[in-house]
């Protein structure tokens, strides 16, 4: 049983910031035991040069693969091409997420559900929901 999971870094979010990327930065990644073992083996690696990633959401997935898992996010949202910032030394699988498009999601996802929408901003759980929604429909 597989596990997709979206992740966070705190140093990643402020290196985005100051390089133009914008702080809503996350990680989608697919992992065959236990997202909080890839999350601690991101800590392990120093993945894209940061050892305070935090999981924001998981959700169990069967059969699921990274690669394929990226490629289905990357319709929605944009990957930020490792092979144009150094910092990310070839890392796949950081997405820049675009707060509109959570927005829209959750407005869309109240109403179906016959909630008055609310205008809270979106948590990060509420965009790895919508992360893992993207991959997994």
């Amino acid at each position: 049983m597989g596990f997709v999971y979206v992740a966070r870094s705190a140093g990643l979010i402020k290196w985005g910031s100051d390089v133009g990327l914008g702080k809503l930065l996350f990680k989608l990644g697919v992992a065959d035991d236990s997202a909080e073992a890839a999350v601690k083996a991101l800590n392990e690696t120093a993945h894209c040069g940061e050892t305070d990633w935090t999981l924001v959401h998981k959700q169990e997935a069967e059969g699921a693969s990274e690669p394929e898992a990226i490629e289905r996010l990357g319709r929605k949202e944009k990957m930020v091409d490792p092979a144009l910032y150094p910092r990310l030394r070839g890392a796949v699988g950081i997405f820049r997420i675009k707060l509109a498009n959570v927005e829209n999601h959750l407005v869309v996802k109240q109403a179906l559900a016959g909630q008055a929408p609310s205008a809270a901003k979106p948590k990060p759980a509420d965009i790895g929901q919508y992360l893992i929604h993207n991959v997994l429909r």
